[in-house]
């Protein structure tokens, strides 16, 4: 519908006009005022300056045209023009009201066609800049790579896309099941094997239970299923059978697969797979195989799922083994790239309250830059105590024969497929069926410690100490992927951060016992308490008592307890609310992070290193409790742990490494590595709160450590850009001058380096420490310490004739 106002383009959306505003059905705005005179009707137009008379447009006319709405002088004055008159006190009573109403009496209402930035003039920019240029050039399509973000890596790291499979091309051309993988489907023991070099049966019954078993596959090419899929082969054998590629010919002959039963006299397979067919009905998630129908064939089911013709993970590590004749497993970057991935599709499957159950390489499939959860036919409520329960020996969860399947017996497999595909799991099925191996006898769990505490985690033989769920898994795993991406890269400071959900930012400080310059702890949104803290406010002491008689004491509120103790400097406090906060729920690692505080506040080192070493295990992908062990471990005298925790820490994010150069410089002057703790301080970028003051570090080790005159000189133009008090400047620049005539009366003359305006000879050095003695005279308010330094001025002061 357009719309009827005059002049006006406009059509009618939602009941009003989307040009002019106007309500639809409105009269149009000649008829609501009285008829003009005919004479009027072929008036002039509306002169230059003029107010355009379109309804709604602020415009006034510049060159003959209103310069919002466009719309020509000679076109408004066919009505007349007439300048506006002041209005009536009604009117304007009723516009003030209007006004005020509309914009909650900010001010008058500004109209959004006279605002909005889109009227103003643009650079000219792509074609409209090559057409003015004479240019026929065409656009680059490469663009900038810092704008493509792969899915597998989430743009941390990259993975090598896999091509798509041709659907024929992966048929089995002589489809058997090995005998070392038969067994009956009723009490497990080995059926169908060989004896005396004789091939043994694909179809019998079991010696121990009589069960009859069947290998052989039930459809051969050619068959055609329920009347719609025609069978082309089969694909593979899976744990519940034969699985085989059809094309749905009443589909435009797309593929899709077919999976059948281990054997169709077993009742538990068959339960399953119809449980999978109830269940996967209502899953519909993009990393997740999509499920078309559910069918029979000579009494026999059969699920119809989506056709993905990709490569599993199992068979990426065959295809490294083969290329490097020797076990070759995934790096880790790339192994956490693709379970990162998978995630997702886990924790939807988990709200739907629904487990996977049979995770492992086997079941995640790569695609082009994608993955895929595959083979469902494990998948069962978690309330299901009744169903049969589909599972693979060494990545299942050790309660599972007890307890039954949770989210978190699925978070069992995920990390245990991790260790599989980062190294070669020896014994994952036997010596460590519940167990990992010892971190010190593995390499990659060397390397990378936050990977180990991982999967440590998440295969925790107590299933009430893994991850909560497959979202908190995924945001420690963020987190440990781009460390280890930093390690791997071996680059220098981190030039990026990203936000954490648990910690707030450090804040820089070069001293190594206060805990103050630790990142806070972020509150919990979701806590009820979380607004009402936010209006606690006053003096450390005051805010403690406010908090100590809050009506409702949630976790938030403990915590903050806890932390405001610290500031009025009651440690114990703090100590006794956490102790309160695990005695409710002993897996609440905020409150151990609390205890660390605590502990270096008393001073305490090796209490605050235990209780920040517990929170690194809980949060592993978390770089705060990594800067806070390795302060503890500084203050501790474990240099090589401070170390390496303070190099993980400034290599992964941006935020952290001033605290962990001051850390690193530290450490490294200590053992006399003078150029370790240079490189430390020149980490420090220059946009960085921090720059000056590391540089002032840099400034004093310099000078203390006088290695000659150019690293005197140096020392002397980094204060340049230092925010030290002046004083502090003129006492360093004393002290580089006195190093300085110090070296060349040992060494002899260094007249091509400069220390400031002077050159490095005795004379030179001496008018410099002269100048320096008296600036640092004039910054020394007291007259006893003060007269020395003149003194000493005036004694240094090379000879002269005047």
């Amino acid at each position: 519908m357009n719309c009827t106002q005059p002049g006006c383009t406009g059509t009618i959306v939602d009941g009003y006009c989307d040009v002019c505003g106007m309500a639809a059905g409105s009269a149009p705005a000649a008829a609501l005022s009285a008829p003009a005179p005919a004479a009027a009707a072929a008036g002039p137009s509306i002169p230059e300056g003029g107010a355009c008379q379109q309804p709604g447009c602020a415009g006034t006319i510049d060159a003959g045209y209103c310069n919002v709405c466009g719309t020509p002088a000679d076109q408004l004055g066919v009505a007349g023009y007439a300048a506006p008159s002041a209005p009536s006190a009604a009117a304007a009573t009723a516009g003030a009201a209007a006004a005020t109403g509309a914009t909650g009496g900010v001010g008058p209402e500004i109209s959004t066609r006279s605002a909005a930035s889109s009227n103003l003039a643009s650079a000219a920019l792509g074609s409209k800049r090559a057409r003015e240029a004479g240019s026929i050039a065409t656009r680059r399509t490469g663009g900038s790579q810092r704008l493509r973000s792969a899915r597998l890596g989430g743009g941390i790291t990259s993975v090598r896309p896999a091509p798509e499979i041709d659907a024929e091309k992966a048929l089995l051309t002589n489809p058997s099941v090995p005998e070392n993988k038969r067994f009956c489907p009723k009490c497990g023991e080995p059926v169908g094997r060989g004896r005396d070099g004789k091939p043994g049966r694909t179809t019998g019954f079991c010696a121990n239970c009589r069960h009859p078993f069947s290998f052989d596959p039930k459809l051969k090419a050619g068959d055609l299923v329920a009347g719609q899929y025609e069978v082309a082969g089969c694909l593979a054998h899976g744990g519940l059978g034969w699985i085989y590629l059809a094309r749905d010919k009443n589909v435009s002959d797309r593929w899709v697969v077919l999976k059948g039963l281990l054997n169709s006299a077993d009742p538990d397979a068959l339960a399953a797979a119809i449980a999978e067919q109830r269940f996967l009905a209502q899953v519909s998630h993009p990393s997740i195989v999509e499920i078309y129908n559910f069918v029979t064939h000579d009494d026999a089911g059969y699920i119809v799922m989506e056709y993905v013709g990709g490569t599993s993970l199992k068979s990426i590590l065959k295809q490294r083994l083969q290329a490097a004749g020797r076990y070759d497993p995934l790096p880790v970057d790339q192994a956490l790239a693709y379970i990162l991935e998978i995630l997702p599709s886990f924790q939807y499957l988990h709200d739907l309250g629904l487990v996977y159950c049979d995770f492992k390489p086997d079941n995640i499939i790569q695609v082009g830059d994608e993955v895929k959860l595959i083979d469902l036919g494990g998948v069962r409520r978690a309330d299901d105590d009744d169903s049969a329960i589909f599972g693979t020996v060494g990545y299942q969860a050790p309660e599972v024969a007890e307890l039954g399947v949770s989210a978190a017996s699925d978070i069992y497999t995920i990390g245990r497929t991790l260790v599989v595909l980062t190294m070669e799991f020896r014994g994952y099925q036997t010596t460590f069926l519940n167990t990992l191996p010892a971190q010190d006898t593995v390499p990659v769990f060397q390397r990378y410690d936050s990977f180990y505490r991982l999967v440590a985690k998440a295969c925790a033989p107590n299933r009430d100490d893994r991850f909560v769920s497959a979202d908190e898994l995924r945001s420690q795993m963020v987190g440990v992927l781009r460390e280890v991406v930093a390690l791997d890269r071996g680059s220098g400071a981190a030039a990026t951060t990203v936000s954490s959900l648990l910690f707030d930012v450090p804040t820089p400080g070069v001293e190594p016992d206060d805990w103050r310059n630790l990142p806070a702890m972020r509150r919990d949104p979701h806590d009820p308490q979380t607004g009402w803290l936010t209006t606690v406010s006053g003096s450390p002491e005051e805010r403690l008592a406010t908090l100590k008689r809050a009506a409702v004491r949630t976790t938030e509120v403990l915590l903050e307890q806890a932390r405001t103790a610290l500031d009025a400097g009651q440690p114990d406090v703090a100590e006794s609310t956490a102790g309160e906060l695990l005695s409710a729920d002993p897996w609440e690692w905020r409150a151990v992070w609390i205890q660390g505080l605590a502990a270096l506040e008393r001073g305490d080192s090796r209490a605050a290193q235990a209780a920040f070493n517990a929170v690194y295990g809980q949060v592993p992908g978390e770089l705060a409790p990594k800067l806070a062990l390795a302060q503890a471990s500084e203050q501790a005298g474990d240099d090589a742990v401070a170390e390496n925790l303070y190099v993980a820490c400034a290599r992964t994010d941006a935020t952290y490494v001033p605290m962990s150069a001051f850390g690193l410089a530290r450490i490294r002057a200590a053992r006399s590595d003078v150029e370790g703790a240079v490189a430390a301080y020149r980490l420090v970028p220059v946009q960085s709160s921090a720059y000056r003051t590391a540089r002032a570090g840099l400034a004093e080790l310099l000078t203390k450590a006088n290695r000659g005159l150019p690293d005197l000189a140096e020392a002397l133009r980094t204060l340049d850009d230092t925010s030290l008090s002046a004083r502090r400047r003129a006492e360093l620049t004393t002290l580089i001058y006195r190093e300085a005539l110090v070296t060349v009366e040992k060494s002899g003359n260094k007249a091509d380096v400069r220390l400031g305006e002077h050159k490095g000879t005795p004379n030179g050095l001496r008018l410099g420490l002269e100048e320096a003695l008296r600036e640092l005279a004039k910054r020394t308010p007291d007259l006893s310490e003060r007269v020395p330094l003149v003194d000493e001025a005036n004694a240094i002061r090379p000879w002269s004739l005047w």
